[in-house]
């Protein structure tokens, strides 16, 4: 997740929701092989993301479920059926807190511990 040319396809679907948003992401890894259980192995393990992912169960994540929270939750994560480096994931975020205040402040606190600003 740290690769700067990792290629990314992003589909965001737009629903009358008051708050949150959703967004279809297709990513591909660099190897060969890889299941989708590793891809949610990792997202449990990311800082910040919650897993929601039991489609057997209908537990996946919806817009309602994130208002009022400070995390990335993602969910429905599947091989593509055409790519074997291929996956697709659901991702749903609060875009009052993630998408906007929040994520400032984590933007900004990132820029601190880098050293690229400081603080009078």
């Amino acid at each position: 997740m740290h690769m700067q040319d990792l290629p990314v396809a992003a589909t965001c679907v737009r629903l009358p929701v008051v708050t949150g948003h959703s967004e279809s992401v297709y990513i591909e890894v660099e190897k060969e092989g890889i299941a989708a259980s590793q891809i949610k192995d990792l997202m449990r393990k990311a800082p910040g993301v919650v897993l929601e992912d039991e489609p057997e169960q209908q537990v996946y994540p919806t817009p309602a479920s994130s208002v009022g929270k400070n995390d990335v939750f993602v969910g429905r994560i599947r091989k593509d059926l055409d790519e074997d480096k291929g996956f697709h994931l659901w991702v749903v975020s609060d875009n009052l807190l993630k998408g906007a205040a929040w994520n400032s402040v984590q933007i900004a606190e990132s820029l601190l511990k880098l050293g690229l600003v400081t603080v009078k």
